[in-house]
C-alpha cells in the first residue's frame, strides 16, 4: 500500500465517520426510528453521501482524486 493509497483510505474513513455520527444524531432526534434502525440508516446514508477518495497512478506519477455526490466530476486532490 503506497503513501497516497493510505492517505485515501484515511480520508475515506474520516469522512465516513463524521457523516455517520452526524446522521446518527440527526436521525435519532428527528425521526421515529428506534433500536438498530438508527445506526443502520445512518450507515446507508453516510455511505451514499460520503465522498469517495482514490489514489491513481498516472503518467505524471501517483495522484489522489475525489468524487462526491455534490461536486460535478472528479476533483484532483494532490
Amino acid at each position: 500500500m503506497s503513501k497516497l493509497q493510505l492517505r485515501a483510505f484515511l480520508y475515506q474513513l474520516a469522512a465516513f465517520a463524521v457523516l455517520f455520527l452526524l446522521f446518527r444524531f440527526l436521525i435519532a432526534a428527528y425521526t421515529g426510528l428506534t433500536g438498530i434502525w438508527i445506526p443502520m440508516t445512518a450507515f446507508v446514508i453516510g455511505t451514499i453521501v460520503g465522498p469517495k477518495f482514490q489514489a491513481v497512478r498516472t503518467k505524471d506519477g501517483e495522484k489522489l482524486f475525489m468524487k462526491w455526490l455534490f461536486i460535478k466530476g472528479i476533483k484532483e486532490i494532490q
